[in-house]
């Protein structure tokens, strides 16, 4: 077959068009750059409604990682949660029960508890409070590591591939900030540890830990200085589900090392949970 001159080039360029056409098969849908999964997850935990899931804790407690396991029930919407940690049993029911969870410790002194979720025996050994369990949580800290990152976002939020976790395919997601340090903060009244790391978005545990002059969560005065991080987390590596556009595997350290770690496995999303599986007298529970 003989051409003429004008029309090898067009057909040089028809076959350039197709070859790249062909670079966007279907089997590379859904690849996108760290913006655009971020704003995904963002836009994926907006929409949730009802959580099932179980969740594997490695949190860092006195120099040492202490591990737990809970079975989670989660309504977003009046919030109601239930968990189960091997044995012991949490139901918490926005605008019930004046505030307090219902305990079950499953041990001595077998019977049911009405503890505040930030009293002293709740948060003994633990990173967050039971408010913290979902997602939101984590969506309001990524929000703020973006407006940190500004217009540096690409050098903070980085994609590191892809890889395999609990039979799903995930982006691997690192956020780092090399520069993260800490700094002083003057306590203002009728603030606590824990309304000051609300504010900043950062850990509470991780200023209890880090002033060691502060005994608990409210003992700190107005006036006082203390230190708090400049973030969440010097490195955050997450592994986001690339159907659901979730976190379901999530690890941060800070400047000492590995801080903490919250895996989740069999996850549902937007499930039906019958109302009678937020009360005690479940049939399922031993309240």
């Amino acid at each position: 077959m003989k051409f003429k001159a004008g029309y090898i080039g067009l057909y040089l360029m028809v076959i350039s068009i197709c070859l790249l056409l062909a670079s966007f098969s279907p089997q590379k849908k859904g690849v996108y750059n760290s913006k655009e999964i971020l704003n995904g997850v963002l836009e994926s935990i907006s929409t949730i409604k009802t959580m099932r899931y179980n969740l594997q804790c490695n949190e860092r407690i006195k120099g040492k990682m202490q591990h737990t396991e809970s079975q989670v029930k989660l309504q977003i919407s009046p919030r109601k949660l239930y968990l189960s940690v091997k044995g012991p049993e949490v139901l918490w029911l926005e605008g019930a029960n004046d505030g307090d969870a219902l305990v079950n410790p499953g041990a001595f002194p077998y019977m049911n508890l009405n503890l505040d979720p930030y009293g002293s025996l709740m948060r003994k050994d633990q990173h967050h409070t039971i408010h913290e369990m979902g997602l939101h949580y984590l969506a309001e800290i990524l929000k703020d590591g973006i407006r940190r990152a500004g217009d540096k976002f690409d050098r903070y939020f980085v994609i590191l591939g892809e890889e395999k976790y609990d039979g799903r395919d995930c982006y691997k997601l690192s956020i780092a900030f090399p520069d993260y340090s800490w700094n002083s903060y003057k306590v203002s009244n009728g603030e606590n540890i824990t309304s000051i790391a609300r504010k900043l978005h950062v850990s509470e545990y991780m200023i209890l830990e880090k002033n060691s002059e502060v005994a608990w969560f409210n003992d700190v005065k107005p006036g006082q200085i203390i230190q708090v991080p400049d973030a969440y987390a010097k490195l955050t590596i997450l592994l986001i589900d690339k159907a659901l556009l979730l976190p379901v595997n999530n690890k941060i350290f800070d400047d000492k090392g590995l801080f903490e770690t919250y895996e989740y496995y069999n996850l549902q999303i937007n499930p039906p949970i019958a109302a009678e599986e937020f009360t005690k007298e479940y049939k399922d529970y031993k309240f």
